[in-house]
């Protein structure tokens, strides 16, 4: 007998394999009914971002009764935003400022297109049409950052943004799964926070990151809206099962979009907003090491208490980047106004 058959590695990923492959199946299932029931392919546009020379456009194609828009659901707890029916490999029509390309959904139905640009686009917001056929187009929003050197700011959502409590499990998945955009409590001073961080620059770059499903952008992007944090494109991942992992690795997704940020802006010096409930202090660490010059500061909210002695004196800077902490937005920002006062905005290459 091959013991090795039953080695706890390869049970693990059999088992992910078998849960994958049941979970494809039941949603072929269901799409093929929906389809006989008169569904169609219809488009969630999502807030990207855009440069001089390309733009990256996002969205996701769902199935939905051809006389529903699924776009125009408001006021859905959190729990009925992830009911939904993606459509992958469905073809998805794109055109900005004069380009105009055809682009596949992948297998959660996403639409993540890098578009090269023509002609540039004008600085602020933009509009990319997104077309599936037998639906009208779709208007997704495209934040046009200038094409000088500027400082741009990134901000994680959960716990900095608003306050779910990560580091206790239940508690956040209630608050997620029962809340929506107008029962979150945002984290005082935030706002003031990031537009303080954004003080003197022409169209400066504004992205919030988060490893929450994309069923839930809707809600964070009325949330900031309401709250008055500065516009700007919302980053999400999927939830579910993958080929290889029974959950998508949030650290990843946060450091491979934090990367790609640096790839395509490289005129950008960041700004990087988390808290330290998880991981955003030892990514943004990386990341200022990995690219010299590009990140102006680092400002973390205190969401855990000192699990140590020592915990509270860790170092406050990252390879000369300053590393501030406080309570809360309100904290944070004469420190931040203290650090950036030194530091004038300085594109380049990392």
């Amino acid at each position: 007998m091959d013991l090795n058959r039953f080695a706890p590695g390869r049970f693990r990923q059999t088992a992910i394999t078998v849960a994958h492959r049941t979970e494809t199946g039941i949603r072929d299932r269901l799409a093929r009914r929906a389809a006989g029931r008169g569904w169609t392919p219809a488009v969630l546009p999502y807030s990207g971002y855009a440069s001089a020379q390309h733009a990256r456009v996002l969205g996701r194609v769902v199935l939905a009764p051809a006389s529903v828009d699924p776009a125009a659901r408001r006021g859905i707890s959190g729990w009925r935003r992830l009911l939904t029916l993606e459509s992958p490999g469905t073809e998805v029509e794109i055109e900005l400022g004069g380009t105009r390309t055809t682009v596949t959904s992948d297998s959660a139905g996403i639409i993540d297109a890098r578009l090269p640009l023509d002609t540039p686009l004008e600085p602020g917001a933009g509009t990319a049409l997104l077309h599936v056929h037998g639906r009208e187009q779709v208007p997704a929003t495209v934040h046009v950052m200038s094409g000088e050197p500027v400082r741009g700011v990134v901000c994680d959502i959960d716990d900095t943004v608003w306050v779910t409590g990560i580091s206790h499990p239940a508690r956040a998945t209630w608050r997620t799964l029962r809340g929506s955009s107008s029962t979150r409590q945002s984290v005082p001073g935030m706002a003031r926070l990031l537009r303080a961080a954004l003080e003197g620059q022409d169209h400066p770059g504004v992205v919030y990151l988060s490893n929450g499903p994309w069923n839930f952008v809707g809600s964070v992007t009325r949330f900031l809206a309401r709250h008055d944090f500065p516009a700007g494109a919302v980053l999400m991942t999927d939830w579910g099962i993958t080929p290889d992992r029974w959950f998508r690795d949030g650290r990843e997704h946060k450091s491979s979009s934090l990367t790609r940020l640096m790839e395509d802006l490289p005129h950008l010096t960041w700004v990087l907003v988390g808290d330290d409930g998880e991981h955003d202090p030892a990514l943004y660490g990386d990341l200022a090491r990995a690219h010299p010059g590009r990140v102006a500061a680092i400002a973390l909210r205190q969401v855990r208490r000192a699990a140590k002695i020592g915990d509270e004196q860790e170092a406050g800077s990252v390879d000369g980047v300053p590393v501030l902490r406080g309570a809360d937005g309100d904290k944070l920002l004469p420190l931040l106004r203290d650090a950036l006062r030194n530091r004038p905005p300085a594109g380049g290459n990392s």
